[in-house]
């Protein structure tokens, strides 16, 4: 029990860490709450549908296609709607929440309600690590979590759009007086984020269905994440990852799986409470600003 435990809690927490580091990305850079996140995920997993079922596409096409397409919009996005509303951070909200609302909601007018939508796995089958069964599809999951953290760091450590998000994140007034521009470099931060939840829907949506619902979960885990771990802080994101994620993994365990949802509302709560910026957090504390 106990090594199944501690197995499945470090898959859940890569799988939480996957879902909310795109969020994180974006926020931690141009300052924007993406809460159209969840809409973007849930049309990663149709897209991707879409392109197999309907176009006959190789499932590594459809992917590349996806996550293109996906990063695409959210590039598009920034132009058409946050530039208008950009610094007024209630507006913002607002306007991606709606987004990503219409999203959701139009596939569900649409009709992609039922059990049949899923996702193939990458690799069917199964090992015994320690003697727990584990899918190669969350042995993919894990790989692909620690892929993108290394490739994450080298991005940002070592070429010049990088190098410009971390300029942006660390201070926009010197960066801009650098002759970095503002505008794309947020929007570039709100497509790499959008197409970092698409690959972490690829990879995560095999293991149930697409459900429109799990577009608002997503949302509250890529917050909750955020929160916790601190938004603008890669390390505090896999921290929180790690913490919630074995948190839910007990609760499901000793308590009821209904209770697992609850383990995000009350992350935020009492973090919010005790420290506002969160756990690995940067942004000034109350008694800091007053």
């Amino acid at each position: 029990m106990l090594l199944s435990i501690l197995i499945y809690g470090l898959i859940n927490s890569i799988i939480l860490a996957l879902t909310a580091i795109g969020f994180s990305l974006t926020f931690g850079i141009s300052g924007v709450a993406n809460f159209a996140y969840g809409g973007f995920y849930i049309l990663s997993g149709f897209l991707v549908w879409m392109l197999l079922n309907y176009l006959r596409f190789p499932l590594l096409l459809a992917i590349a296609l996806t996550i293109g397409v996906v990063g695409l919009l959210g590039f598009i996005t920034y132009w058409i709607i946050l530039l208008r509303v950009r610094g007024i951070a209630l507006s913002e909200v607002i306007a991606t929440f709606a987004l990503g609302v219409g999203i959701l909601e139009l596939f569900r007018y649409l009709g992609f309600v039922t059990y049949e939508f899923t996702l193939p796995y990458l690799k069917k089958g199964m090992i015994l690590i320690a003697g727990v069964p584990v899918d190669y599809q969350r042995l993919y999951i894990i790989g692909i979590g620690l892929a993108l953290v290394l490739f994450l760091y080298f991005f940002t450590h070592h070429t010049r759009i990088g190098l410009s998000f971390r300029g942006i994140a660390q201070n926009e007034r010197t960066a801009i007086s650098l002759g970095i521009r503002s505008d794309w470099t947020a929007a570039l931060s709100l497509a790499f984020g959008c197409a970092m939840g698409a690959l972490a829907a690829i990879v995560i949506l095999p293991l149930g269905i697409i459900s429109i619902n799990t577009g608002y979960e997503v949302l509250l885990i890529a917050v909750a994440v955020g929160i916790v771990g601190g938004l603008e802080s890669v390390s505090g994101i896999l921290i929180a990852s790690l913490i919630l994620g074995y948190t839910q993994v007990f609760t499901g365990t000793y308590l009821k799986p209904e209770w697992m949802m609850v383990v995000y509302l009350a992350a935020i709560v009492i973090v919010l409470t005790i420290k506002p910026s969160g756990l690995f957090g940067k942004f000034k504390e109350l008694e800091e600003r007053v």
